[in-house]
């Protein structure tokens, strides 16, 4: 399968781009970004891997995102999540390690919270729940969240391209999903990767998120010189380490 080709499943009128490796269990499975999608240095990365070692793998697209159909604009946090979910239900098997950069170890959490019996591992890549409500409105001027409120869209610059469009409905409904203002009760093991030069997620995110999981088995890891990206060579070994040993682990 060359990188322009992909699976799809629906979801009512949508349909879900996905890139499925098939191997042993447990399976691993990654989440994306806020506006990335499945073709991404890590996610590429961790398939390489998954197919060098035999193990199953599955990468996909939100709805709004890279292949998959509708408007990014029209997307949330908990649509974007049951995206997620209906991957996780109809393309994965059996136990599963999910893999969640930036926002998509948001979705992971979400994820894992709805289906723990089948998850047993989680490794977060500067991970960002909550960044609606402490990144984006918290760090709004008056006259910005009145701009929001009225128009109920905002463009922000963004230093990767296009000014973001960040929507009313998007900070609203992300509310529903808030997990930091509270304990998290997942006991799988959990590792953590976080840049301490992140301009765009605080690496304190990843240590208020250590936190509040249940789980005892919690490992976080600061990189000095790593940007919110993660995405050198050096970068890429730490992240396949941890989720190597998660699946051995798992796999005993």
């Amino acid at each position: 399968m060359t990188e322009r080709e992909h699976h799809s499943l629906r979801i009512g009128p949508a349909s879900i781009a996905f890139r499925r490796t098939e191997g042993t269990s447990p399976g691993v499975m990654f989440c994306g970004g806020f506006r990335s999608d499945m073709t991404g240095t890590k996610a590429t990365a961790l398939e390489a891997w998954a197919i060098e070692h035999g193990r199953a793998f599955v990468r996909f697209d939100y709805q709004g995102h890279g292949a998959s159909s509708g408007g990014f604009t029209d997307g949330t946090i908990g649509s974007w999540a049951q995206d997620a979910r209906t991957v996780f239900d109809q393309v994965t098997s059996g136990p599963q390690v999910i893999v969640g950069s930036s926002m998509g170890a948001w979705i992971m959490l979400l994820v894992a919270l709805s289906r723990p019996e089948r998850v047993v591992g989680l490794v977060g890549i500067a991970p960002a729940p909550d960044f609606t409500e402490d990144l984006i409105w918290g760090t709004l001027s008056p006259e910005q969240r009145l701009e929001l409120l009225d128009n109920e869209v905002l463009y922000l610059p963004s230093e990767f391209g296009e000014p973001e469009p960040i929507t009313l409905k998007l900070i609203d409904e992300a509310r529903r999903h808030l997990l930091l203002r509270g304990r998290i009760g997942l006991t799988c093991p959990v590792r953590l990767i976080h840049g301490m030069t992140d301009m765009d997620v605080p690496w304190i995110t990843s240590i208020r998120l250590a936190e509040r999981f249940s789980s005892l088995d919690v490992r976080l890891s600061l990189i000095k010189d790593g940007d919110h990206r993660l995405s050198r060579d050096q970068d890429i070994a730490l992240i396949l380490e941890a989720v190597s040993e998660l699946v051995v682990t798992a796999g005993r």
